[in-house]
């Protein structure tokens, strides 16, 4: 509802540009603007996707979520613009629950206040837009969650969807395999006894079952990947298809070095207009979310002294699925960069959940509450912005 209430506003004061593909066809949705701007820009691909297939080059979006609001938009009326709202609405609002529940080891206000820093986050609308935020958000946490509880049944279904939504699902593995060393504490096998233990069939069934598990997201991506070579004829053309967008994205390899050397540039060349201050804004989220993330990695460190310490050809392992959020958390931020750009960065922080978890943490009530302020000032901005057809992330 807060959401709703700054595209209201923002249409009357923020100047229309709306200058994205597709964008004819939203009124054709026979829905209030103020309601239809959460499909602008990415949204309208998936929803041309879902009504038509993968046009040339729209092989950059994952399958699932069009896929999705092609057969449940059968129930509305084939409104795939209020089909893909509601599906990405309730999955945020499951994945919170099921959030909530995986945060149990934290006290209530901690919970309370990594819930709350998501909710204000500066890019949490696309959470409840036409993208697949809302869908990958569920199957992540699904996937977390479940682990947790050592349901491998539901870590492997989640874990393939997750990696049919978005590349990062393929990611997903780090936290897996973090989980499989703190279940098997890669403990050195030292007598005769345990030997023979080890090779008994329940010993390994349950080996198996989770490595088994830890396939998942590979297979997801695999799927993917060979309908696109039998398609065209180009397994990994979401990435070589990615440039046709725009962003300055590019196709091979660039090191962050070079994307701050780029950004520098910006700043220094670049005209004032609205595109600097994305670019600004881009910068800052990263590296504030970067910082953070490692300062997160440090504490872990820190508060496991015994954090692979090697002793007696002994692993001895404490919390590592903490380790594994971190790390899942770093490449989700780092691997868009390696594209040449921070562009989207501040959309795809939202799945570095070791960030919200680490600042939830912060005992000190005044830095909190200034991270809080600075949150809703710049949702609110770029919101009204994103409502009104100007690309933020």
């Amino acid at each position: 509802m807060f959401d709703f209430l700054i595209i209201f506003f923002s249409q009357k004061i923020i100047p229309y540009l709306g200058f994205f593909p597709y964008a004819d066809q939203l009124p054709l949705f026979n829905l209030p603007r103020w309601i239809s701007a959460l499909a602008n820009f990415d949204g309208l691909h998936y929803i041309n996707i879902a009504r038509n297939g993968y046009s040339q080059y729209e092989q950059a979006f994952f399958p699932l979520y069009p896929l999705i609001i092609k057969y449940l938009s059968l129930l509305f009326s084939n409104n795939q613009l209020l089909t893909g709202l509601i599906i990405s609405n309730f999955s945020f609002l499951i994945g919170l629950v099921l959030f909530y529940k995986y945060l149990k080891d934290f006290n209530e206000f901690q919970r309370i206040s990594t819930i709350f820093l998501l909710l204000i986050f500066p890019t949490s609308f696309f959470f409840g837009a036409v993208y697949t935020e809302g869908l990958f958000f569920l199957l992540l946490i699904s996937t977390l969650f479940f682990l947790k509880k050592k349901n491998y049944f539901l870590v492997f279904i989640f874990a393939f969807l997750a990696s049919l939504t978005r590349l990062i699902g393929v990611f997903l593995i780090i936290p897996i395999f973090f989980h499989l060393i703190e279940k098997y504490q890669i403990l050195k096998i030292k007598n005769k006894e345990r030997a023979t233990k080890m090779v008994a069939p329940t010993a390994i069934y349950n080996y198996l079952q989770p490595f088994i598990t830890s396939l998942a997201p590979f297979l997801g991506l695999g799927l993917y990947c060979l309908y696109l070579w039998q398609t065209t004829g180009d397994p990994f053309f979401f990435l070589t298809s990615q440039p046709i967008f725009g962003a300055n994205r590019s196709s091979h390899l660039i090191l962050l070095p070079q994307v701050y050397w780029r950004y520098f540039k910006i700043f220094i060349t670049a005209a004032h207009d609205s595109r600097f201050y994305i670019s600004v804004i881009e910068f800052l989220i990263f590296n504030f979310v970067f910082v953070v993330l490692v300062l997160d990695f440090i504490n872990i460190f820190k508060k496991n002294s015994n954090l692979f310490r090697i002793s007696s050809f002994e692993f001895r392992v404490s919390d590592i699925n903490r380790l594994g959020l971190n790390l899942f958390s770093l490449v989700n931020l780092l691997l868009p960069t390696l594209t040449g750009t921070f562009s989207s960065i501040p959309r795809y922080s939202l799945f570095s959940l070791s960030f919200f978890i680490y600042i939830a943490q912060i005992k000190s009530n005044f830095i909190k509450y200034f991270i809080f302020g600075i949150f809703v000032i710049l949702h609110i901005l770029l919101l009204g912005y994103f409502s009104q057809g100007y690309f933020i992330s």
